[in-house]
C-alpha cells in the first residue's frame, strides 16, 4: 500500500535515514528542513500522510500541526521527536496529530504505524477534496484556498466538487452538465461556461496559477496542482 509521505525534519541524517528508508519500503517520499516550507509543501502539495518534528527552525512543529489540522483536516500528521515528556506528547496529539514516536526509534516501527493510518484513511469515509492549495469539506461544504475562506453558492459548490473529484481530467460540457445539473446536454445552453466562470473569479488569488484550464473545443480541467 504505497503512499506519498512528507517529513518535516530539520536534522540533515535523520532525513536522509528516513528518505532511504521509506523509500525501501515502496513510499514516494518528500522532505522539508523547517517549518515554513513544510507547512507550504503540506498545503500544496497531494501527500498522503506527514512525519513531523516539533523543534523545527523557522516555524515550530505545533505551529505547523494546528495549520495543518485547520487546513487539510483529513491530512493524518505522525509526530516525531525527541521530546519524550508526558506534556509534549499530550500537546501533539491534541493539536491534531494521530500518533507519536520519540527519537531514537525504529524506521521498521515508524513504516508499520504509517501503513496502519494509511489503511485507516482509506476506509474512513472521504470527508475533503484537496488539488494543490483548494481544500474542499464535504460536510461542512467550506471551500479554501491557500487557507483563505473561498464563498460558493449550491451549484458553485457541486461544480467544484465535481471537478475537484476528476482533477487532471478533461470534462467536457456535456459531462459536467449531466453530473452537476442531471440533464442532458443542450447546446443552446450556456450554463456551464457562466458558472465556470463564476468558479473561475471567486477562485482567483493574487500570485497564485488559475485553477480551472480551458481546453479549446472539449470542455474545462481542474489542475491536478492547481
Amino acid at each position: 500500500m504505497p503512499g506519498s509521505i512528507l517529513i518535516i525534519e530539520d536534522e540533515p541524517g535523520i532525513v536522509d535515514f528516513l528518505e532511504r528508508g521509506l523509500r525501501a519500503q515502496g513510499f514516494d517520499v518528500m522532505s522539508a528542513m523547517d517549518g515554513v516550507n513544510g507547512a507550504v509543501t503540506a498545503q500544496n502539495e497531494d501527500v498522503d500522510l506527514v512525519v513531523l518534528d516539533l523543534m523545527l527552525p523557522g516555524r515550530s512543529g505545533l505551529d505547523v500541526l494546528t495549520a495543518l489540522h485547520e487546513t487539510k483536516p483529513g491530512l493524518p500528521v505522525i509526530v516525531l521527536t525527541a521530546l519524550g515528556e508526558v506534556e509534549h506528547r499530550v500537546a501533539g496529539l491534541d493539536a491534531g496529530a494521530v500518533d507519536y514516536l520519540t527519537k531514537p526509534f525504529s524506521l521498521t516501527e515508524l513504516a508499520a504505524r504509517i501503513r496502519a493510518q494509511l489503511r485507516a484513511a482509506a476506509h474512513s469515509p472521504r470527508t475533503t477534496l484537496s488539488a494543490g492549495d483548494i481544500e474542499v469539506n464535504l460536510l461542512t461544504r467550506e471551500v479554501r484556498r491557500g487557507g483563505e475562506l473561498v464563498r460558493l453558492s449550491t451549484t458553485e459548490f457541486e461544480l467544484l466538487a465535481y471537478l475537484m473529484n476528476n482533477r487532471g481530467h478533461v470534462l467536457s460540457r456535456e459531462q459536467i452538465l449531466r453530473a452537476v445539473w442531471g440533464y442532458e446536454y443542450d447546446p443552446g445552453t450556456n450554463v456551464v461556461d457562466v458558472y465556470i466562470g463564476y468558479l473561475r473569479r471567486k477562485l482567483r488569488r493574487q500570485g497564485m496559477n488559475p485553477p480551472i484550464v480551458t481546453v479549446r473545443s472539449v470542455g474545462y480541467r481542474l489542475e491536478a496542482s492547481a
